[in-house]
C-alpha cells in the first residue's frame, strides 16, 4: 500500500473513490456532497459506520469526534468495506484538528494499513485488498505554515509502526506446527540480517550453562528444544537504554496440568509478548530511535510426556530462588523468572519492560481488550500507559499488595508458582515476577499482561479476528517519548 501527501485541493485529485469522514453527524460539512442520498440511505454517521454510494464513487464514515483513536478506527473499518470491490486507489483529506497535529494523520495511516490486513496464509483462496494507492490532501490547512517534513514523518512513522504490527500478527497467527522455538529464532536471525540488528541465539547447552533451569524444564516433554533469542538495537548517541522481555510460548498445553480441550484452542497465541518484542525490534531499527534497545524472548513449548515436569517439583531459578510447582499450567511465569534475570545480568538499563499473556485473571479483570500494567514504580508504569493512549490500545494499573503476595508464600521452598486464592491473580502473577527483579532495577521495571488484547476471536476496532498485534504500537510511542525528554 503507497501513501502519498500533497497539497492539492481534494477535488483535483484523481482517484478512483473518495473517503468522506463525517464528524460529529454534520452532514453540512462542505466535503459532504450527497446529504439527500445518505439519509435515503439511512447513514446516521455514527462512530465507524460507513455508507457506500457506488454512483458517486464516494464512501462515508461517522466518526464521533476529530481525535487520533476516532480516526484510526473508523479509516480501518472503512478500507475493510472495501475489499470485495474493485477500487484501486482513494483519496481522503488529512482532517487534522491543529495544523501542527500531524498525529491525525499518523493514525490515519496506522488505521489504513491495520484494517487492510488479512491473515490468509492456511485459506486456498488468498483474499485481495484492492486498494494500493492512497492520497492524503492537505488542502484544508493550506493556508497554514503546515511543516511538510513532519507532516511526511508522521505518514512515514504510521506506515512502519501498522507495518511491524501486522508482522507481529503474522507471527502470533501462525499455527504451533509451522511456529516453533527453532522457527522463532529463525525470523530473529533473519529480521537481524535485514534490519542491521544484532542476534544471539541461545540453544540448551547455553541454556544450561546460565542455570535456567525452570524455562528448560518448561521445554522438557516437547520434541521442540527452547531457545533464547537477544536482538539488539545500539544507535550512536543514545538518549536511553531499554530492555524488553517477551514470553514466547510457541504452544502451551497446559503441560501435565492439562488445559481442557476448549482452553486448549488459541494456544498458538502464547508466544504474543515474545512476537511483540520482535515487532517493536522491527520498528525500533526501521525508525532508527536513538534509544539503545534490546529484545529478549524465551521460546518454549510447554507439552506432556515422560520427562515433563511435574506438580510438587522445586526448581531452582537463575537467581537461586527455589520455585514450588503446583500447576505446571503457571508455566510463563517459569520462562520470564529466568529470562528476566538473564536480562538483567546481560545489560543494566534506564528501564525494564516485560510483555506477556500470562494470566485469564487479566481478562477477568480488565477484559479483553485491555493490557494490565504492573511494578513497583509510578514512573514506567505510567510511561507505558502514556504509550498506549497514545497508540490507540487500551491499558491500565493494576496496583500490588502485600497482602496478596503473601498467597505465594511456599512452606518447602522460597515461593510458590500459583497463589493460594483464586482471587487477584494477575496480580500475584506480577508479584511473582517482582522476586526475579534485581534491586538496580526495581524502580526501572513494569510488567503488561497483555493476555486480554493478544488475541480475541472476533474483529474489533482496527484488529481483526485473532492477533492484535497488542504491545508494539504502545511501546514504540513510549521509545519516541523517551526522545523527546532528552
Amino acid at each position: 500500500m503507497n501513501f502519498e501527501l500533497t497539497i492539492n485541493p481534494i477535488n483535483e485529485i484523481e482517484s478512483d473513490l473518495e473517503l468522506i469522514i463525517v464528524v460529529d453527524n454534520n452532514l453540512k460539512h462542505h466535503f459532504v456532497q450527497d446529504k439527500k442520498l445518505l439519509k435515503k440511505a439511512g447513514f446516521s454517521a455514527g462512530q465507524d459506520e460507513t455508507c457506500l454510494l457506488v454512483e458517486k464513487n464516494r464512501l462515508y464514515v461517522g466518526i464521533e469526534s476529530i481525535s487520533s483513536i476516532n480516526i484510526r478506527t473508523a479509516v480501518a473499518i472503512a478500507i475493510k468495506s472495501l475489499s470485495a470491490t474493485k477500487y484501486s486507489n482513494l483519496k481522503i483529506a488529512s482532517y487534522m484538528n491543529h495544523p501542527k497535529c500531524t498525529a491525525i494523520i499518523r493514525a490515519m495511516v496506522e488505521g489504513f494499513v491495520l484494517g487492510a490486513y488479512n491473515f490468509d496464509n492456511y485459506k486456498s483462496t488468498k483474499a485481495k485488498q484492492p486498494i494500493k494507492q492512497i492520497t492524503i490532501s492537505l488542502e484544508d490547512y493550506s493556508k497554514f505554515e503546515l511543516d511538510m517534513e513532519k507532516c511526511a514523518t508522521a505518514l512515514h512513522n504510521g506506515q512502519i509502526s501498522a507495518e511491524a504490527t501486522n508482522f507481529t500478527r503474522d507471527i502470533v497467527n501462525t499455527t504451533p506446527e509451522d511456529c516453533y522455538p527453532a522457527v522463532m529464532a529463525d525470523i530473529a536471525e533473519n529480521l537481524a540480517k535485514n534490519n542491521g540488528l544484532s542476534c544471539k541465539i541461545l540453544k540448551p547447552k547455553e541454556l544450561r550453562a546460565e542455570k535456567m533451569e525452570t524455562l528448560l524444564a518448561v521445554a522438557r516433554a516437547s520434541r521442540h528444544k527452547p531457545r533464547v533469542i537477544h536482538l539488539t538495537h545500539k544507535p550512536k548517541n543514545a538518549k536511553a537504554v531499554v530492555t524488553l522481555v517477551g514470553k514466547g510460548l510457541t504452544y502451551d498445553s497446559g503441560g501435565l496440568s492439562l488445559k481442557p480441550a476448549d482452553f486448549m484452542v488459541t494456544m498458538k497465541s502464547d508466544k504474543s509478548g515474545g512476537s511483540a518484542v520482535l515487532g517493536i525490534m522491527k520498528a525500533v531499527s526501521e525508525l532508527n530511535i536513538p534509544v539503545e534497545v534490546h529484545g529478549f524472548i524465551g521460546a518454549v513449548e510447554n507439552m506432556i510426556g515422560g520427562d515433563a515436569y511435574k506438580p510438587d517439583d522445586v526448581l531452582v531459578a537463575k537467581n537461586g530462588k527455589t520455585i514450588e510447582i503446583r500447576n505446571t499450567d503457571a508455566e510463563g511465569r517459569l520462562v520470564l523468572a529466568d529470562l528476566l534475570c538473564y536480562a538483567q545480568q546481560e545489560v543494566q538499563a534506564d528501564y525494564l519492560f516485560d510483555f506477556a499473556t500470562l494470566t485469564g485473571a487479566s481478562v477477568v479483570g480488565v477484559g479483553h481488550y485491555t493490557s494490565s500494567v504492573m511494578g513497583n514504580a509510578n514512573e514506567p508504569k505510567d510511561a507505558v500507559i502514556s504509550g498506549a493512549k497514545s497508540a490507540g490500545e487500551f491499558a491500565t494499573k493494576l496496583d500490588f499488595n502485600r497482602y496478596l503476595k503473601k498467597s505465594l508464600k511456599s512452606e518447602i521452598a522460597d515461593i510458590c508458582n500459583i497463589s493460594n486464592t483464586r482471587y487477584g491473580g494477575a496480580i500475584t502473577a506480577g508479584q511473582f515476577l517482582e522476586e526475579f527483579i534485581d534491586k538496580e532495577h526495581k524502580e526501572k521495571w513494569a510488567h503488561i499482561d497483555i493476555a486480554g488484547p493478544a488475541f480475541v476471536e472476533h474483529p474489533w476496532g482496527e484488529n481483526p479476528h485473532g492477533a492484535s498485534g497488542a504491545g508494539v504500537r504502545m511501546m514504540i510511542r513510549l521509545l519516541e517519548s523517551l526522545v523527546r525528554k532528552k
